[in-house]
């Protein structure tokens, strides 16, 4: 399949998807999925990344970040990527390529879109229907946020606080709960594919602003209205959609998730 794109603007706020090669799945065994999020701690201490929330399914991870430090974002990526695929191969004696190509990032515009963004990292696993709520999945940012360990903490609290306007974690975690419990009491679960095959996702203005940074290299993408107060750059060379990895998982056996 094609490369798939990557913009960069700095600062702001990335939704960052990245699959296992030909959708497999290479992260379905709990001792796998808890070494990237090892990994993933070793790039917030290394390189100061911003986590504001995560999930590792068994074919793919979702992690939406806070562009803080001036290439944390690539250099934890290629950290990332580079050792959980070392690992693996080396423990399974295999060759080949662990990840797709390349990883997707989507710019999200820190107002409400963020949170909302946040939630539908936490439901990924509901709508592919290995879970009914997103606490009964271990390697998430969710469980974190709500139960914050007492070490190897990987989220940004005070970038969330910030970013939301809150005074408090405890208010904080509260209206997070609040958020996903509504959506899954009022059926806003589904797939809603702008948030990884977009290139931008936010208000008009929002919008209007990414274009005018990224100028000519998205002189080929459609801006849509997909709700209200949400606009999109579309990212037309986006072939592989979401649902296809999310619908993947619905073969993925329960009975494997244990470490191997």
């Amino acid at each position: 399949m094609p490369r798939a794109n990557r913009f960069y603007v700095p600062g702001g706020v990335w939704h960052i998807t990245h699959r296992c090669h030909n959708r497999d799945f290479l992260l379905k065994f709990d001792q796998d999925r808890l070494r990237w999020k090892y990994w993933l701690f070793q790039a917030r201490k290394r390189f100061g990344l911003s986590v504001l929330n995560y999930i590792v399914t068994c074919n793919h991870i979702h992690l939406l970040v806070r562009d803080i430090e001036e290439h944390s974002i690539a250099k934890s990526m290629q950290l990332i990527s580079g050792r959980v695929g070392q690992e693996y191969n080396q423990r399974k004696s295999r060759k080949g390529a662990f990840w797709e190509d390349r990883y997707f990032a989507t710019a999200i515009c820190s107002d409400e879109h963020l949170f909302q963004c946040l939630v539908y990292i936490d439901l990924n696993m509901v709508r592919a229907g290995i879970v009914s709520h997103p606490s009964q999945w271990k390697v998430s940012g969710y469980n974190e946020i709500q139960s914050p360990p007492v070490r190897y903490r990987i989220i940004d609290y005070g970038s969330l606080l910030e970013l939301g306007g809150f005074t408090d974690i405890a208010t904080f975690r509260a209206r997070h709960r609040q958020w996903v419990e509504f959506s899954l009491s009022s059926g806003q679960a589904d797939r809603e594919p702008h948030w990884t095959e977009s290139v931008a996702v936010g208000p008009e203005s929002f919008i209007a602003e990414m274009k005018s940074q990224l100028n000519t290299r998205i002189y080929h993408r459609s801006i849509t209205q997909t709700a209200s107060d949400t606009f999109v750059i579309q990212d037309a060379d986006c072939l592989e959609a979401e649902n296809l990895i999310e619908m993947g998982l619905l073969r993925c056996n329960l009975a494997q998730y244990s470490i191997d």
